[in-house]
This record gives structure tokens, C-alpha cells and sequence, in this order.
């Protein structure tokens, strides 16, 4: 069993940055990659990026592609998504979720937190 955890969200103003973790627990850590999505309010959950086991395959959806930057620490069994230049429109709940494969498909994803907010005043 994988235990996922989101942590690092709260209020940032607009242009401002916010750095978010995810810290797995329980199997083999390095082994899974790790996919960011989030769920902005009144919409469907959305991909963000992602990041392989090794970390040699990280991709991004195009909104968030040169804003946020998604990277890994395997001493410390956690990836980050780090952002930059938030906007309004990134306010969301933001989740992580541990799979097999880097993949913009949430339901490859097997293990998932339960989400940190991120909210973005204008």
C-alpha cells in the first residue's frame, strides 16, 4: 500500500510563486512516477505534469508549460511542483497521484492524496 500526501498550498497573490509537495510513504517510492492534476472550482480534475520514477520523463499540460516545474527527491521520497507567475486561473485544488507509468491519464494513477488548495487573489 502507497500512502500519498499533498502539502505546501495556501493564498499567494497574482505573479506570485508556491512551491507544493508530494510525499509517498509504504512501497518501492522510486519506482512510481508521480502526476500533478488539480481541480479548479465548478470544472473536472485536470492534468498538470508529471514526472517518471527515474525522473528522466517529466511533461506538462500547455497552460501551466514554463510556469511550473516538476521535480523529485528521492532521499526525501517526494516530488515537488514548483510555480511561478501564478494566475487567478490557477486556483485550484491540487492533487498527486503514484503510478506506473508518466501518464496525463488519471486513471492510471493507483494511489492519490486528498489534495492541498491553492488559491490565487487578483
Amino acid at each position: 500500500q502507497m500512502h500519498v500526501a499533498e502539502s505546501g498550498g495556501g493564498l499567494v497573490p497574482a505573479g506570485g510563486s508556491l512551491r507544493l509537495a508530494c510525499t509517498l510513504s509504504g512501497r518501492t517510492y522510486g519506482s512510481y512516477a508521480v502526476g500533478w492534476f488539480r481541480q479548479r472550482p465548478g470544472t473536472e480534475r485536470e492534468f498538470v505534469g508529471t514526472i517518471s520514477g527515474s525522473g528522466d520523463k517529466i511533461f506538462y499540460t500547455y497552460a501551466v508549460k514554463g510556469r511550473c516545474t516538476i521535480s523529485r527527491d528521492n532521499a526525501k521520497n517526494t516530488v515537488y511542483l514548483q510555480m511561478v507567475s501564478l494566475k487567478p486561473e490557477d486556483t485550484a485544488v491540487y492533487f498527486c497521484a503514484a503510478g506506473v507509468i508518466p501518464t496525463e491519464r488519471a486513471g492510471l494513477y493507483e494511489y492519490w492524496g486528498q489534495g492541498t488548495q491553492v488559491t490565487v487573489s487578483s
